[in-house]
């Protein structure tokens, strides 16, 4: 038996459009859970008080880069990755020497580099040496003797009477500190993917209808 199959070329067309709208649903579907992820993601940022530098560090990468297909996918990212990644866990931070963290208090200024001032560029910058004092209850302290200038800050004291002289606390020495979870990215995540099912299915009936 001889068996012959004529493919109805309306046929061909017909399915060669419906991946094509498939191909469209897809994309649309994942471009639009990656914007909504970064945009979830930068407004938690924001109201958990992190600033606006912060969340602009999110960013979303739709791929393919240009055209469409079945196979499209979205990438979100920080490109502060350490710091965002801090407050979304919570984790517990150690001095990487294994001694103390120093915590600068307000009459400690601040660092020149940017961010919080250590010990050692304290010392450098006043032209005082900072003395370690235990407290047995509560956190130790690295304290200075001098004067405090109109920024609250310490300073060398010119005064040869000893007038206003202070003993300055400048940093609270902690074992360990506990970052508090600021951030629940994972939330987000998954309020994305659990969208995606009902955005390719919403996108292909929008295209039928544009038809």
């Amino acid at each position: 038996m001889k068996l012959k199959l004529d493919i109805d070329p309306d046929i061909v067309a017909m399915m060669a459009a419906e991946v094509a709208a498939g191909e469209r649903a897809v994309t649309a579907a994942m471009r639009e859970a990656g914007t909504g992820l970064k945009s979830a993601w930068r407004l938690q940022i924001t109201g958990a008080g992190l600033g606006t530098r912060l969340a602009n560090s999110i960013r979303n990468q739709n791929f393919p880069r240009s055209g469409e297909s079945l196979d499209a996918a979205a990438l979100v990212w920080s490109k502060a990755p350490v710091i965002v990644g801090a407050h979304d866990t919570g984790p517990l931070i150690r001095s990487k020497d294994g001694f103390w963290l120093a915590i600068p208090l307000p009459a400690a200024g601040k660092s020149l580099r940017g961010g919080r001032i250590t010990p050692g560029e304290w010392e450098r910058r006043r032209g005082l040496r900072l003395r370690f004092v235990y407290r047995r209850t509560g956190p130790s302290l690295l304290v200075a003797e001098g004067r405090l200038n109109t920024k609250g800050q310490a300073v060398v004291s010119r005064s040869k009477t000893g007038r206003g002289k202070v003993t300055a606390p400048i940093f609270l020495l902690v074992p360990q500190v506990k970052l508090p979870k600021r951030l629940d990215l994972a939330r987000d995540a998954d309020r994305a993917l659990d969208s995606v099912p009902g955005l390719i299915v919403g996108n292909w009936i929008e295209g039928r209808i544009r038809k």
